[in-house]
Formats: structure tokens, C-alpha cells, sequence
């Protein structure tokens, strides 16, 4: 889905989300990969961050290239395993598979509640 086919309405982010922008920051993407204009690894770098906890749609598309680019670029990934999805349940099944087998030692896997459990929170609305 590109925004030439799509009513931006539907990728507006969600009520609940927009309560944290700002001081969260958006970063539109016009490729699978949010790294390939360089605005958010710059972004990231400025404000110190070396810790990316991912979730998000197509599993195995724009989460798999997100992922990856933040490995080489030397991040921290910990991959939120209940809040990524897929329209083939096969393929997201397979890339969480291929998490645990193949990315162990580059990523971290975990569910939302064992992340809130250990993350402290810094913000709420």
C-alpha cells in the first residue's frame, strides 16, 4: 500500500499512539526499509539511543528489513513477538523461526508484558 492508492486516514496512527508524539517523533517511509533515507539512524544516533524495540506489520517484509538494518548499524533489537503480524501466517511463522534460530546472538525475542514488566517507565500521557 502506497499513499497514491490509500487514504492517508488509513495510516494515520492510532488514537492511543498519538498520545506520545511528541515528544515521540514519526518517520514516514517510502521503501520496506526505514533505514535507506538515513533520517532515522541520524535521528537516533543524536539522541543517544542504542536500543530499538520493534513491532509492526508484514512480519516478514518491513519488520525483517527493519531488523536487519539495525543489526548492521549496531543497535540493540529486541523484537516484541505478540505485536508483529503478517497477511501469510506461514511466512510471519517462518521469520519467527528464523529469530531464534538464526538471529539469536544479533536480537532479543519477547512478549509485551515481560518488556513493560522490565522496562521502567520513563513517560506516560
Amino acid at each position: 500500500m502506497t499513499l497514491s492508492r490509500v487514504d492517508k486516514s488509513r495510516v494515520d496512527l492510532v488514537p492511543e499512539l498519538a498520545l506520545y508524539v511528541p515528544p515521540a517523533r514519526l518517520f514516514d517511509k517510502h521503501t520496506y526499509s526505514p533505514w535507506v533515507s538515513g533520517q532515522l539512524h541520524s535521528a537516533l544516533t543524536k539522541s543517544g539511543i542504542d536500543t530499538l524495540i520493534v513491532s509492526g506489520g508484514e512480519t516478514d517484509v518491513c519488520v525483517l528489513t527493519t531488523i536487519l538494518g539495525a543489526v548492521d548499524h549496531g543497535y540493540r533489537v529486541i523484537v516484541v513477538t505478540d505485536a508483529v503480524c503478517s497477511s501469510s501466517d506461514d511466512a510471519h511463522d517462518a521469520i519467527q523461526l528464523f529469530f531464534n534460530q538464526r538471529l539469536s546472538q544479533q536480537i532479543e525475542t519477547a512478549g509485551v508484558t515481560e518488556i513493560l514488566e522490565a522496562t521502567p517507565l520513563i513517560w506516560q500521557p
